[in-house]
């Protein structure tokens, strides 16, 4: 049987080791885009160590020097301070809180101090205080929502409509911008009953004009004071007639515009008016002069009631 002979130069067969790794044939392929991706993780570290140091140097504590030293050379000047939020808050009031001004370096002062005295302001609940280059601080406040200024045991609190103390700090006497602003009320109880006296004022701006404090009596019922010194007794549980009646007479008579001590209006029937003492005199003297006397429906009272009026100086309670 014949055979054929092997060939004279068989086909070598492979051998182990001779073609390329997977390893190898991957960085072969994506060799260009590892290196990318390489120096890209290594940028971001950079940064991320960076703007840890950063963070760090820019604490009030770390970066005063540096603070200072960016003043002397900083080149970026204050254009524009911008403030939002400010309802009942006066601009002038937070400017001088910043402790800079335009026309200053833009890194000359602390912004977290800056927020720290802005947060003091009475009707401030919490601000934020921004650079934004290259020429502008903007900061932004939060207010409280009060509906008046409670005058109680010698102190002034703001208060919100439901009668709760809405911020822990006291408003001080020098603050009279304030008192322009927000109705005062005093007296124990005031708080809670303020709401219902101050809408039914709203309705009456010839006498919330004129209305310097609203004083609650014995917890029930409320006195008016007014800027000139005289006091409105208004009767318990009927305040909105007898602010009708009132204001009628103003409209009328110009009453609120006389020499007023008081005028109560406790009975539903009739309205009691005493002049004031200076008032009283100088009538006194021009009718003893002529001899003859006058009287008007408006300022006919008892001599032997009195007149029930407080200070300006002090506003206190009154005893019903």
């Amino acid at each position: 049987m014949y055979s054929a002979p092997p060939p004279s130069n068989p086909a070598p067969r492979p051998v182990d080791g001779d073609r390329p790794s997977r390893l190898s044939l991957f960085w072969k392929r994506h060799k260009a885009g590892l290196r990318r991706g390489s120096v890209l993780v290594i940028i971001l570290l950079t940064l991320g160590g960076g703007s840890w140091i950063l963070y760090n140097m820019l604490s009030d504590a770390q970066m005063e020097t540096i603070r200072r030293q960016l003043e002397n050379i900083d080149p970026l000047k204050i254009r524009h301070i911008i403030i939002n939020g400010n309802n009942l808050t006066d601009k002038n009031d937070v400017i001088a809180q910043l402790d800079t001004h335009t026309g200053q370096t833009l890194f000359g002062f602390s912004v977290e101090e800056a927020r720290l005295r802005i947060n003091k302001l009475p009707f401030v609940e919490h601000s934020t205080v921004e650079r934004r280059l290259p020429d502008s601080i903007v900061i932004t406040l939060t207010e409280h929502l009060p509906i008046a200024i409670w005058q109680t045991h010698g102190h002034f609190v703001l208060i919100n409509q439901a009668g709760e103390r809405i911020s822990e700090q006291e408003i001080s006497r020098k603050d009279i911008a304030i008192f322009r602003k927000l109705p005062l009320v005093v007296g124990n109880g005031a708080n809670n009953n303020a709401d219902t006296i101050i809408m039914l004022l709203k309705n009456y701006p010839s006498i919330t004009s004129r209305t310097l404090a609203l004083v609650r009596v014995g917890n029930r019922r409320w006195n008016i004071v007014l800027r000139n010194g005289a006091t409105i007794l208004l009767p318990e549980g009927a305040e909105e007639a007898a602010l009708k009646r009132l204001d009628n007479y103003q409209q009328n008579f110009r009453l609120l515009e006389r020499p007023l001590a008081s005028v109560d209006m406790r009975l539903a029937d009739r309205m009691v008016i005493h002049l004031s003492s200076a008032s009283q005199n100088s009538s006194a003297g021009s009718n003893n002069s002529a001899g003859t006397s006058h009287s008007s429906p408006l300022n006919r009272s008892s001599s032997k009631e009195k007149a029930l009026a407080p200070s300006n100086a002090a506003l206190t309670e009154k005893k019903p």
